[in-house]
């Protein structure tokens, strides 16, 4: 089978989920491809949609989220969005790039190349079976305006919101958010703390704000810092993702029991190695957090399907969602101090949160392409 992933870096959680899918489908002998689509006709272009929002996230999270929930009154327009006519101009060079590569299935883990998908077959030109996947716990503004052939989605119970939404219910499978298969091994936490060098007897409370550094989440770390720093047993380990300023504005006030660490490929090995993760609620992480079974406490929410994510965790036993500062580091202790809180939330996250995601998606989409 020769399958085509196109996802976009408005986000590292897109491009996380299309390469746990790529994996698996390499794992059984398939030809893979993943490209940001917008490449094909410019990388100044793709370049340039990536960092309007990267940099929108860093620094104006607020303005992000009134895009959001402007987004979310204009899908009540009886008509397309501006994003479906702007991805018009794609049309073409996918359809050159389909002429020179035998393609069975496209896989979508993000809306901007399910909307050119769309925009091919309306226009009457041939294209493979597609395949959308979400990576948010909740029907994205513009999602009911594709026409893909499959729609990956979180879960059963958010069935009736996509449906609500226009999304027809035969092309909806709940298999859940796409995670590399490093999450899901058991080992005991020791293992993953040798493996990275820390202590074995102390605490660790990773803190992380996305693959970007992104929301209001500098202000939580030092309050953290300033308040696990009286424990001998406990420290931080923060993840600042691509966000080189907030990597050297911590450096700068670098105290003992924080360790600072800029962008790495081993979060499997840290979400193990911690008692607990704190994070921005996005999809994806969330989603891997859950799969490794590590308590999680949401933070510095970027408004919009940020929000979703939290509520639905929160909503589920999954995490615990604190709307101030000091609830944050209340609930933190918390966890740190009861076993029961964490058992039952661990217990939650096995219960609402398939690990296997890309293995069933891998099997849908080896049956859509034989059809």
């Amino acid at each position: 089978m020769d399958a085509l992933i196109l996802s976009c870096g408005t986000g590292g959680g897109h491009n996380s989920a299309g390469k746990a899918v790529l994996e698996e489908l390499e794992r059984r002998g398939h030809h893979v491809t993943m490209l940001n689509p917008y490449t094909l006709k410019s990388e100044k272009l793709s370049s340039g949609i990536d960092q309007t929002y990267i940099s929108t996230v860093q620094h104006a999270p607020d303005a992000f989220g009134a895009v959001y929930k402007i987004g979310d009154l204009y899908r009540r327009l009886p008509f397309r969005s501006p994003v479906y006519f702007v991805n018009h101009a794609m049309d073409s060079v996918m359809q050159e790039y389909f002429a020179e590569h035998h393609t069975d299935i496209v896989l979508m883990p993000h809306l901007f190349p399910a909307e050119i998908m769309t925009n091919m077959k309306l226009h009457g030109m041939q294209i493979p079976k597609t395949m959308f996947i979400a990576t948010d716990y909740v029907c994205i503004p513009f999602t009911e305006e594709t026409e893909c052939d499959a729609y990956v989605i979180p879960a059963e119970d958010l069935k009736p919101k996509f449906v609500r939404k226009g999304i027809p219910e035969e092309k909806l499978y709940p298999f859940g958010i796409p995670t590399s298969a490093g999450f899901a091994d058991e080992e005991p936490r020791a293992l993953a703390k040798q493996r990275l060098g820390l202590d074995p007897d102390k605490n660790y409370i990773l803190v992380a704000g996305g693959s970007m550094g992104g929301g209001k989440i500098e202000g939580r770390i030092t309050a953290l810092r300033d308040h696990f720093s009286r424990r001998k047993d406990t420290e931080l380990i923060v993840i600042c993702g691509s966000n080189r300023g907030l990597f050297q504005r911590l450096s700068e006030h670098a105290t003992p029991g924080l360790i600072l660490i800029d962008q790495t490929d081993r979060m499997a090995d840290y979400m193990r190695a911690s008692r607990m993760f704190i994070t921005k609620p996005g999809g994806l992480s969330s989603t891997e957090a859950a799969v490794r079974n590590v308590p999680i406490v949401h933070t510095a929410v970027i408004p919009g399907c940020e929000s979703y994510n939290a509520e639905y965790f929160s909503g589920h036993g999954m995490s615990v969602w604190p709307r101030t500062t000091d609830e944050m580091i209340r609930l933190a202790e918390e966890l740190l101090e009861h076993d029961e809180e964490e058992k039952k939330m661990l217990e939650c996250q096995r219960h609402w949160i398939n690990p296997r995601a890309a293995t069933d998606i891998c099997d849908l989409a080896e049956q859509l392409a034989t059809q």
